[in-house]
């Protein structure tokens, strides 16, 4: 942990609002942008990341006191549950004891080596994950928190931001995910979920607000396939190089 510079955990109080698609992308951008990037599939029930960097399949190598990471586009390391199961349908039954020493053996045996960011994908809630990674990881920069703007998420996201303030973990700021989309159809602008609701929200909680991305259809069919953002001049590509750059402004200025 002490040869990577910066840290950030990617949290959300409900399941369902792009949290890991947030984290994938948010570690493409970094290093995209020419950034040395880890990125840390805490979600050890459901772990997606290896699936949206077209790593499912792969196995992570073991040594005697080591575990070297993959590595995806852009040299972005990853490890993740879903790369030590002997198959994507394998279900992790564990309590919470077995998923702490899990998350610790990630962060201390885990070969990450010089890297400027490490990207930290916890799964939804204030459970057991996100606070052994707020409690055991040294020097965390702080919580980006995801939400959707329909008011069944924000009521989640205040928990998150409460959470965080409990146990000490700076908030970075909050992303709006699924933030209105364009028709495919007619091409004019509708709103699904609403629109506006994360930037209120962040406003009444005295967090900062980092940006919105858009619904796509294109984004599903990517993330599927392991090619997340593929297309750079998209609209959700550079909604992600608009929040990265808001990332970077909002952990200078703390």
């Amino acid at each position: 942990m002490g040869a990577i510079r910066h840290k950030i955990v990617v949290l959300s109080g409900k399941g369902g609002v792009g949290k890991t698609t947030v984290a994938v992308g948010l570690a493409l951008a970094l290093a995209r942008a020419g950034n040395k990037v880890g990125i840390l599939d805490t979600d050890l029930h459901g772990p997606n990341v290896a699936l949206m960097l077209g790593l499912e399949g792969f196995t992570l190598e073991g040594y005697e006191h080591s575990i070297e990471p993959l590595e995806a586009e852009a040299g972005i390391k990853v490890v993740s549950m879903a790369n030590l199961l002997p198959d994507p349908d394998t279900a992790v039954i564990w309590r919470g004891p077995a998923k702490i020493a899990a998350i610790r053996q990630f962060l201390s045996d885990v070969e990450w080596g010089d890297l400027d960011f490490l990207v930290i994908d916890s799964p939804p809630g204030t459970g057991d994950e996100p606070l052994t990674v707020a409690q055991s990881v040294p020097g965390l920069d702080g919580a980006v928190i995801v939400t959707t703007p329909q008011n069944v998420a924000l009521l989640d996201f205040r928990k998150s931001v409460n959470f965080a303030r409990q146990v000490k973990l700076p908030i970075i700021g909050v992303i709006e995910n699924m933030s209105g989309m364009k028709c495919p159809h007619c091409g004019g602008w509708i709103e699904p979920f609403k629109s506006g609701g994360g930037k209120r929200a962040a406003g009444e909680m005295d967090v900062a607000f980092l940006g919105s991305i858009p619904m796509d259809p294109a984004v599903v069919e990517a993330s599927d396939s392991g090619r997340l953002l593929a297309d750079r001049k998209s609209d959700t590509a550079l909604a992600f190089d608009n929040i990265m750059k808001n990332i970077l402004k909002a952990m200078k200025e703390k």
